[in-house]
């Protein structure tokens, strides 16, 4: 056995790049696991500046000074933003207090149908059951488990202040990223080993890759939220806005998300129309949505993208959703990718025998 895993190592670790970029990957993944917090605003900047760095370079090729790219940039970032915060938020807030006020009612109409279940059909859910029921349900609705919600979100208000530094610090930063980018480039260059070929091999092949998959997700994002929204509310469903940015925000978990998000869109159709003719068109014109998403939409944005198994997408959403929440859900395919990249990439002592058979 050690005879094997010290082949298996020679073989595996023989080209001082193959160390050098386990160095870098392992060093940057512990500064991200274990600085994540600390560097939140850095690693925000790193990602706007990276989907920004398109236009600013193309303005560059127009003879626009790199200066005047990244603040025309900027600005006009920052102003889409400002008039999305300002025209949406406050919209999804209203329907958000609207679906807790109006979730008791809802509740009652639930238990209401259930009872009549019960009543029917005993062998499927007894009263015992159905009382038990009834008392966790009142305990989330308890007036306490409301005050202490409360006291929760009176908490995450108070980190208003560092959102406040951060919206100031988040611009400046991807300001400088873009206007200084090959100076800060070349600058930290010093802090990586010289020998770092197959690190350099293996970035420019992830680097359109990576940025093709962030826009196009965002544009999936933005395509399958608006159609959402739109439908919801031509059909006069109630939360519409609410409804559609969860729809669209769903596609960020690819196979769960769609699920997830379907059943509070059914319940409100539910509890709004029953069992009706509207019921059923709602829930088949998103169905239609969700068909066209992931048969014409997603092969369209992503046709260069690299071919994942389903099985090891969900285990990238698992593991990297573990390791940094909701940024590790939105990179999971990238990381997931990358990964990949990597193991084709690898060298091993046939490749090496046969680049030097070759070179003879």
């Amino acid at each position: 056995m050690l005879e094997f895993l010290t082949d298996w190592c020679k073989t595996r670790f023989s080209d001082p790049q193959a160390i050098t970029l386990v160095f870098i990957i392992v060093g940057i993944g512990l500064a991200l696991y274990f600085g994540s917090g600390l560097l939140a605003p850095l690693l925000v900047a790193l990602v706007l500046a990276f989907l920004l760095e398109w236009p600013v370079a193309q303005m560059s090729r127009l003879g626009i000074s790199r200066t005047m790219a990244a603040s025309i940039v900027l600005v006009v970032f920052l102003g889409l933003m400002i008039i999305l915060m300002f025209g949406l938020v406050p919209s999804i807030w209203r329907q958000g207090v609207s679906l807790v006020t109006d979730l008791p009612s809802m509740i009652d109409k639930g238990m209401l149908l259930v009872r009549e279940f019960s009543a029917d059909y005993p062998q499927f859910i007894s009263a015992p059951q159905l009382d038990s029921m009834m008392e966790e349900i009142k305990k989330m609705l308890d007036t306490q488990h409301v005050i202490d919600l409360g006291k929760q979100i009176l908490g995450y208000s108070a980190s208003l202040l560092v959102l406040m530094v951060y919206a100031i610090l988040v611009p400046l930063l991807v300001f400088f990223f873009l206007k200084d980018k090959d100076y800060l480039i070349n600058g930290s260059k010093r802090f990586f080993p010289t020998n770092r070929g197959l690190a350099r091999k293996v970035w420019f092949e992830m680097d359109q890759q990576i940025f093709n998959y962030i826009r196009g997700k965002v544009i999936e994002i933005v395509i399958v939220g608006v159609a959402s929204y739109i439908f919801f509310a031509i059909m006069g469903l109630s939360y519409s806005a609410l409804l559609g940015v969860l729809t669209g925000l769903s596609v960020l978990i690819p196979y769960v998300g769609a699920t997830l998000v379907t059943l509070p869109i059914a319940l409100v159709a539910f509890f709004q129309w029953g069992f009706s003719a509207e019921f059923g068109y709602l829930m088949l014109g998103y169905g239609i949505i969700q068909a066209l998403d992931g048969n014409v939409l997603v092969p369209l944005l992503f046709s260069d993208a690299v071919d994942l198994h389903p099985v090891m997408i969900i285990a990238a959403v698992l593991v990297f959703g573990g390791l940094w929440g909701v940024w590790g859900v939105f990179f999971a395919i990238p990381l997931a990718s990358l990964v990949k990249a990597v193991i084709n990439a690898w060298p091993n002592n046939q490749q090496q025998q046969r680049v030097s058979f070759d070179s003879e």
